[in-house]
């Protein structure tokens, strides 16, 4: 898919993928001006969200691939290597105060998922 850019308050909005393109309560990764971005359909929840493809801990491209859920009403991600856990909110790593990931405002419109940058 083309990159697009919508130019809208403070964020360019950047077309990631159609929604069909991310499975149901799970996640899919995604190239957007040289940045692998995870995106994350959290079905059960009704939610969307984007954060940062890499795992701090051991700079591994995976966490797109990771196990969503939540913690009390934090919504969550867990690496599949090594189990870190991220909110998907915030990016705080929510079992070891040592990491951080970054996260993205994201937004769906006509079937196509759009990544705030």
């Amino acid at each position: 898919m083309e990159v697009t850019a919508i130019h809208k308050d403070k964020y360019t909005w950047l077309a990631a993928c159609p929604v069909n393109s991310v499975p149901e309560d799970g996640g899919a990764c995604v190239l957007l001006n040289g940045q692998q971005i995870a995106l994350f359909n959290f079905t059960r929840r009704g939610e969307w969200y984007a954060t940062t493809n890499e795992c701090p801990h051991r700079q591994q491209m995976a966490l797109s691939r990771g196990m969503i859920g939540s913690l009390g009403n934090e919504p969550k991600v867990a690496c599949p290597f090594h189990k870190k856990t991220f909110s998907l909110k915030t990016g705080e790593c929510l079992n070891d105060e040592g990491y951080q990931i970054t996260t993205f405002p994201i937004k769906v419109e006509d079937g196509v998922v759009y990544v705030g940058v």
